[in-house]
């Protein structure tokens, strides 16, 4: 008796087992849409368009970008927050959407952990220090006597209240005792097109994108805002070989809505660890001076709660709060 009913739930055991086998296989039924909520021609919108483009072939379906720009990446984040949760609706986070934000907007319309599951983190974008040819600066020291000579006179951009680029300055404000007056912009490209014009002294943004703007000379690169030195600007010293023991910068990764199933996560993880070993994809980010760098859904997760942590301090000293 004993013997029959085991043999029964096996039966009944293998059956379910086979018939689970083609929905898990099935993943993804129709392409996937990765919501970016940047603009286009961003670093976050070329790095992600590339890994995307990649992702293709692993999954058999389409990958799909939205654009979705707005409150440094509140908006688009919240419509992936509401989406169903079966792995073909992303977002294309990073340090402001899921770090940064939760730390700064009083009303968030989503939750950074119980609204997400994370998938991958695929890059790290170190930051430089550019300045406009017109303040007559050549190197950090010569900029920082310059804000100590005009305290609160020099002008920098950002791409936002609370964004990477505004708290990197403002921990090198904090670090030297020095003061400047931000202006924040709506991206990273209106931001150094008025460093460039003059309008605005200086910005921190990404390395990349400070050495496209750097090659006409109308703007100066002072530091990188790294642990060593940018591969892409060798002559471009780090803030700590300048004296001052900041390192800033940004990240980028995929997470899903929450309770998307791990099947289907660890899928577009597997996914995005093969796109990254693609050397044109490798190319891109080695022009945009992004750091390839991936990892499992379980240790991402943990690498956001860190980072979290990482900018909960400067946010509280600077008093940032945004309705």
């Amino acid at each position: 008796m004993n013997t029959n009913i085991d043999r029964r739930a096996l039966l009944a055991l293998t059956g379910t087992t086979a018939l689970a086998a083609p929905a898990l296989a099935a993943f993804p039924e129709r392409p996937v849409r990765i919501v970016v909520p940047w603009p286009p021609g961003a670093l976050a919108d070329v790095v992600m368009r590339s890994i995307a483009q990649s992702m293709q072939g692993p999954l058999g379906q389409p990958v799909v970008i939205e654009n979705r720009p707005g409150a440094t990446g509140a908006l688009g984040t919240e419509v992936v927050a509401r989406s169903a949760p079966d792995g073909h609706t992303l977002i294309l986070g990073n340090a402001e959407t899921h770090a940064i934000n939760p730390l700064v907007y009083r009303r968030l319309a989503y939750n950074p952990v119980t609204d997400f599951q994370p998938v991958s983190l695929f890059a790290r974008a170190p930051f430089a220090l550019a300045v406009n040819q017109g303040m007559g600066v050549n190197d950090l020291a010569g900029f920082l006597a310059k804000l100590r000579a005009q305290p609160g006179r020099v002008s920098y951009a950002s791409w936002g209240v609370g964004s990477t680029s505004h708290l990197t300055m403002e921990l090198l404000l904090k670090a030297t005792g020095l003061e400047a007056l931000h202006a924040p912009f709506t991206g990273q490209a209106p931001g150094i097109t008025a460093v460039i014009g003059g309008q605005v002294d200086c910005m921190f943004l990404t390395a990349g994108g400070a050495e496209a703007a750097s090659r006409d000379g109308r703007v100066k690169l002072l530091a990188v805002s790294a642990a060593e030195r940018v591969a892409l600007l060798p002559d471009v010293p780090t803030l700590r070989e300048a004296g001052v023991p900041v390192e800033g910068g940004n990240w980028f990764g995929v997470l899903a809505p929450a309770r998307t199933p791990m099947e289907a996560t660890n899928k577009l993880a597997e996914a995005i660890a093969a796109a990254a070993r693609v050397p044109v994809v490798m190319e891109v980010f080695r022009a945009q001076a992004a750091v390839l760098s991936t990892n499992t859904p379980e240790a991402f997760g943990r690498f956001i709660a860190e980072d979290r942590a990482r900018w909960e301090e400067p946010v509280r000293a600077l008093d940032i709060k945004i309705d």
